[in-house]
């Protein structure tokens, strides 16, 4: 994956709450056998009109927030079923990080394993975002995992996350590259098991 360091990208306002992931990526678009094309199932029956053009309401469509890289979400985003596709689609539309205040379980674990940082944020620092996401004069950020920074003119509001999400998305891993750094590890763990445990069959390795 893309690691994640410093970026820098417009962030639009979503502040509804409990966005769920039907309303992210509706059904329709969960029945392709890969992941192509699915950002433009993102937020689709908000992002098209009737005849399938683009609404001029939706946020996404208008002009100071067009290619936005950075959303700014309303409590409990990513509620409902746990489809990682809407994550996928995300991705692929080109958001990088979510600032929010809640995230439900399953859609934070999904974006943390395909490099899409969430940010729980601080009731302060998150309505400083809403004013500063709210204007196309002010809606240009930089976010640097690294220092915990939101980086807005000359004004800076940080954010923390867990080490460990810091970890994985700063280089670029997945859960299983990052399991890997701990193969002899694993490694030692399954000899000393087989060892104590005779009777047991070893699989044998691909």
């Amino acid at each position: 994956m893309e690691a994640f360091n410093q970026l820098s990208g417009i962030i639009a306002p979503m502040l509804e709450a409990n966005i769920d992931t039907d309303v992210i990526m509706p059904k329709q678009f969960l029945k392709g056998i890969d992941r192509q094309g699915l950002d433009r199932g993102v937020f689709f029956d908000r992002r098209f009109n009737a005849n399938q053009q683009p609404n001029p309401d939706f946020i996404l469509n208008q002009p100071g927030w067009q290619g936005a890289t950075f959303l700014l979400v309303g409590p409990n985003f990513g509620c409902g079923s746990s489809r990682e596709h809407a994550v996928w689609g995300l991705r692929q539309l080109g958001i990088r990080a979510l600032f929010g205040t809640t995230f439900a379980g399953i859609f934070d674990d999904n974006c943390l394993r395909n490099g899409v940082l969430t940010v729980s944020l601080e009731e302060r620092v998150f309505s400083r975002l809403s004013q500063l996401a709210a204007t196309p004069d002010s809606n240009r950020i930089t976010v640097s995992l690294e220092n915990g920074e939101i980086i807005a003119g000359d004004e800076r509001l940080t954010f923390s996350v867990e080490a460990l999400k810091r970890e994985i998305l700063s280089g670029g891993e997945d859960a299983i590259s990052w399991t890997l750094h701990y193969l002899s590890d694993i490694e030692q763990f399954e000899a000393q098991h087989y060892a104590t445990r005779p009777w047991l069959k070893r699989p044998a390795r691909c």
